[in-house]
């Protein structure tokens, strides 16, 4: 099935729709059109979601590990070390860097709200200025992040890679990964299990030692070393690659106008949230290097999604006539 850059536009008012929440996860269109494409031929479907939580199968896992034992080594070059990474990040655009730049010079857990949160991602990237200033007036920042101090209360005795787990088991998968997942395949009227998810499965996960998930630069440790036999080498040390959408690229290309006329529209400065300034800069230094894509693409989610559930007309399915992309044979 190939879906092109006007398909992937086309579907995004009916993806809000089903999410029924501002959710931003560019993987969940392909998610949705992978389920339009298997509901020809089976009415239920087996999914991985929950084995990176509970074995350590995400990368952030393994970085930070090592980054608290380099902070804790050599406590007076983290300074330097930081200004390294800033600098690097800079001149190759590096965001996976630029992520880790500020860590050095903070305290586990304070930084770490989920594998995709910090307090430094926004500041770090340059969108302090997004917010309006009436917008950002009511804002408690305390408030916000006091879920997640509660969740890292409960475990505060624990590893730095178990308190992580934990974390993203109670956030990042319930809120992000489930929803996306359940509300796709439930559009196409498909059953989604996640067998991964069993809780005698999370219960064993959770009792192994920290080095029985990440040993050395290894992810996944125990869960690779007991499925040797039976999955392919070529499987099992592949890179990891998720669901990837080039959504990235469209919105520099095919749908730069389309993201603009959307994000610049009079209804959404409207709002009052954002100043519009700001989303001009974005947008221009966007086009360039890709540096914003992510977030713009939630500020479109979030504008359509008010224009669905938050305007004067009841909700209801848009763009149920939309073509279909083309089938093709892999």
């Amino acid at each position: 099935m190939t879906i092109t850059a006007s398909d992937f536009a086309e579907f995004l008012p009916r993806y809000v729709w089903h999410m029924e929440e501002p959710v931003c996860e560019p993987p969940a269109v392909a998610m949705y059109y992978v389920s339009k494409l298997a509901k020809n031929y089976v009415k239920v479907l087996l999914s991985g979601e929950g084995g990176d939580e509970a074995f350590a199968g995400y990368s952030n896992y393994r970085n930070i590990l090592w980054l608290e034992r380099l902070k804790h080594i050599m406590p007076a070059l983290n300074g330097a070390v930081s200004r390294g990474l800033s600098g690097v990040s800079s001149l190759f655009h590096s965001s996976r860097l630029a992520k880790y730049s500020p860590l050095m010079n903070a305290t586990f857990p304070d930084y770490y709200y989920s594998r995709t949160s910090s307090p430094y991602r926004y500041s770090e990237n340059g969108l302090t200025e997004l917010y309006s200033a009436d917008f950002e007036r009511s804002i408690d920042r305390e408030y916000t992040v006091e879920p997640v101090q509660k969740l890292f209360s409960t475990v505060k005795d624990q590893g730095i890679l178990d308190q992580m787990l934990y974390i993203d088991t109670k956030t990042w998968l319930p809120d992000d990964l489930l929803i996306k997942a359940d509300k796709m395949t439930m559009a196409n009227s498909l059953e989604l299990r996640v067998p991964l998810l069993d809780h005698r499965v999370l219960e064993f996960a959770a009792a192994l030692p920290a080095d029985y998930k990440v040993r050395g630069f290894s992810l996944k440790y125990i869960l690779k070393r007991a499925l040797a036999k039976r999955v392919p080498q070529a499987i099992l040390k592949r890179k990891k690659a998720g669901f990837p959408v080039p959504y990235d690229s469209w919105m520099r290309g095919d749908l730069k106008n389309w993201l603009s006329g959307i994000l610049l529209d009079r209804e959404t400065s409207a709002r009052g949230y954002f100043r519009k300034s700001t989303v001009e800069k974005l947008l221009l230094e966007n086009a360039g290097t890709g540096r914003y894509s992510k977030e713009l693409f939630s500020l479109a989610v979030l504008e359509l999604w008010h224009r669905q559930f938050l305007g004067d007309e009841k909700p209801s399915m848009p763009g149920s006539d939309l073509p279909e992309p083309s089938l093709t044979r892999a």
